[in-house]
């Protein structure tokens, strides 16, 4: 295993984390190429804990990025210095980023992750349950408002923000639904779905695959054995 990028992501990156925060880092790595042609082909992805870090072998990363996965894109446009590991091919992924992105894409993946945050949160968050319970509901609120954020930015400018502005704000917002503000969150994630309605994106119908394949086969070449 080569790995290619990697570095610090989650709240800790977006400036969400507090005190006794688990610090999250994801990467991408190259198998070796000769390993797909044998009866067990690689693993897809290497999830590990203490330390909390999530692996994605190339080729699933590139496939994840190119269906709009939040998540696996941020690793290409973190600021540099959250990266604790990077090398050329790494960095050719990070000047490919924009290949990745379609509006289409970009809108389905992060209004359906948000939506899946207040699928979370919306049978908690009256403010009737226990401490933990309002942790938890007061999470997944603070991950809906960024996801409406960071999405509604990157489909409007074609840029990905990953440090908030005022994660203030967020932490605020998330308190307030986990106390049983629901509707709050309710009306923030169709306030959303009206704006994608009407930005008129700059990113294309559909991403530069060839530019990502260009660069996958490039993986694959560095992989092989050496005379």
């Amino acid at each position: 295993m080569r790995l290619l990028l990697a570095g610090i992501v989650g709240s800790t990156a977006y400036g969400l984390a507090r005190p006794g925060s688990d610090v999250d880092r994801l990467g991408l790595f190259a198998a070796p190429t000769v390993a797909f042609h044998g009866l067990h082909p690689p693993q897809a992805s290497i999830v590990t804990t203490s330390p909390d870090r999530t692996l994605h072998e190339a080729g699933k990363w590139c496939r994840l990025a190119l269906s709009g996965n939040p998540t696996a894109t941020e690793l290409v446009w973190l600021p540099d210095e959250l990266y604790e590991t990077r090398t050329d091919l790494g960095d050719r992924l990070v000047g490919l980023r924009t290949a990745f992105l379609a509006a289409p894409r970009v809108r389905a993946a992060y209004l359906g992750y948000a939506g899946q945050q207040f699928r979370k949160l919306e049978s908690r968050g009256d403010g009737t349950f226990s401490a933990d319970t309002r942790r938890r509901t007061a999470k997944h609120a603070r991950h809906l408002a960024r996801l409406v954020h960071q999405g509604r930015v990157l489909y409007a400018t074609g840029r990905l923000p990953i440090r908030l502005d005022d994660p203030r704000s967020f932490v605020d917002f998330g308190d307030r639904v986990a106390a049983g503000e629901v509707d709050e969150a309710r009306a923030l994630l169709a306030e959303a779905e009206r704006d994608f309605d009407t930005i008129r994106s700059p990113l294309p119908e559909q991403p530069d695959e060839p530019a990502v394949e260009s660069w996958l086969l490039d993986v694959r070449a560095a992989n092989l054995p050496q005379d």
